[in-house]
């Protein structure tokens, strides 16, 4: 008997890891929505993604901090395709600075992009969760939400952050069928991590590869980039139902880190 296709929710999902995280769906006979800060990103992820794999597929532009912008979102999806039935909280990004130059600015910018808003998404996502009694929640963690660097004070703290959101979540909505884990992914290769080795490597005055052997791989095993499909792959499995019983667990997908 055939499945029906599920309503899977991608933040930052025109980026690296979260194309290829709803890539992962669309190939599984889910629906996607490809929600992106960039609505002209968005739009051309989720046809390049359909296109592609004959999934199905549709982009949004939104600011996923905005409470209005996400209600609005869920709202959508539940009265067109009858729900919501996963959440995967992608969405992110990065300033170095050490923590007494961090300007303060950009310090709430982190933490609203990967901590307020994974929370405003659940919020308005659970409700309908509940009602179907069936949910996955995925948030995008790092290793950094169980270890520490120097000159990142706020993308550290949103990550701890977004763990400790995961594991509320998870005991809150357990009865319910709906499940709350996190992905912690290691070094993956990525516009972001790209920009940080090069300010890295300028810094030190070695070439980028010696930096990201420095800097960035000292302490994982494999000794090489995460693929963005690895952790495609966990997300898909956390929300099939062989994964089930997995709830409150952040999950490294780092190499051994």
């Amino acid at each position: 008997m055939k499945r029906k296709p599920r309503t899977v929710i991608v933040t930052g999902a025109a980026g690296t890891i979260g194309s290829a995280i709803s890539r992962a769906f669309a190939e599984n006979g889910d629906f996607v929505a490809v929600v992106d800060l960039d609505g002209e990103r968005a739009t051309r992820t989720a046809g390049n993604i359909s296109g592609e794999t004959g999934g199905e597929a549709a982009g949004f532009g939104m600011d996923v901090t905005d409470e209005h912008e996400i209600r609005r979102l869920v709202q959508h999806l539940t009265s067109e395709r009858g729900g919501v039935d996963v959440v995967v909280n992608n969405a992110g990004l990065q300033h170095i600075a050490p923590v007494e130059d961090f300007p303060t600015d950009r310090w709430n910018h982190l933490l609203n992009v990967m901590l307020t808003a994974p929370f405003l998404l659940i919020k308005h996502a659970v409700p309908v969760m509940k009602r179907q009694g069936f949910g996955r929640i995925i948030n995008i963690a790092s290793v950094h939400g169980r270890t520490a660097s120097p000159y990142k004070a706020a993308y550290i703290s949103a990550k701890h952050g977004l763990v400790g959101l995961t594991r509320t979540v998870a005991l809150e909505t357990a009865e319910h069928g709906i499940t709350c884990n996190a992905v912690m992914p290691g070094v993956v290769d990525t516009p972001l991590v790209r920009n940080q080795l090069r300010k890295l490597s300028e810094a030190d005055g070695i070439s980028e590869e010696e930096a990201l052997h420095k800097h960035l791989l000292h302490k994982q095993a494999l000794k090489r980039f995460i693929k963005p499909e690895e952790i495609a792959g966990c997300c898909l499995w956390l929300a099939s139902e062989t994964a089930a019983s997995v709830t409150g667990e952040a999950i490294g997908v780092s190499g051994g880190w």
